[in-house]
């Protein structure tokens, strides 16, 4: 409740509220994920609100797209380094009008009293789409341009310790994202001033998109190679 509580904006119990926004409920639920860690969410209850007729999907980096980043990176000899993005929904303005009464979750002071909801909800039916726009908005300010084969994959210029010109990217999977070039952790401070990252989650990816991902060098050749699950990025 806590890292939700950005997404309200929490009125007096007398006041009105404006014309054109809509009563939207909103409740706690709980899970247990796949390594049984409890988790619970504050969420609306979106599925009592009218189908939206644009897309509402966040943006999801293809497979294909990611195995050729790692080839790219062993080719060249960046470096790569993963992030998590924190509340991510939550960092994003809500593009629709909604309204709630705050239940107990909010404490015995605000119980009762009415709140506009300001930032993507987790259920409402926009929330995906908001964090996807508002992301992108924040990668172009930053000096990224989307790939036309991928748009997901983010790039831009940049110039290297030799000074040589060279190409870092970004790669964008909804939440999670992976830097590459020289200087990786460049790249995610930059991201982290506007979209905070997960405590512990920067560092080298050890696990993306379901598989398990390893940096080696063979002895044979000398190279820096990419191991994503039982494929092995080899560059000759």
């Amino acid at each position: 409740m806590k890292n939700v509580r950005i997404a309200f904006d929490v009125l007096d119990k007398d006041s009105n509220i404006e014309p054109g926004r809509t009563f939207l409920e909103c409740y706690l639920i709980f899970d247990v994920k796949m390594d049984f860690t409890r988790k619970a969410r504050f969420v609306a209850n979106g599925a009592k609100t009218p189908d939206l007729k644009s897309s509402t999907y966040a943006g999801v980096i293809s497979r294909e797209t990611v195995r050729i980043a790692f080839t790219h990176a062993a080719l060249n000899g960046y470096n790569i380094l993963a992030g998590d993005i924190l509340n991510a929904y939550l960092n994003a303005p809500i593009s629709e009008k909604y309204w709630t009464i705050c239940g107990p979750e909010f404490g015995s002071e605000l119980e009762g009293c009415k709140a506009l909801i300001i930032r993507a909800l987790y259920g409402t039916k926009s929330a995906g789409r908001d964090f996807r726009n508002h992301l992108r908005s924040c990668m172009d300010m930053l000096g990224y341009t989307s790939c036309l084969a991928d748009p997901d994959l983010w790039m831009r210029q940049a110039v290297d310790e030799k000074g040589a010109e060279y190409y870092e990217y970004i790669l964008l999977y909804v939440d999670d994202c992976l830097a590459i070039g020289t200087n990786p952790q460049h790249q995610v401070d930059q991201i982290n001033k506007y979209f905070p990252m997960k405590p512990g989650s920067v560092g080298p990816p050890k696990i993306y998109l379901g598989a398990k991902i390893g940096k080696m060098v063979l002895k044979n050749l000398g190279n820096t190679h990419y191991c994503v699950g039982k494929l092995l990025l080899s560059v000759y």
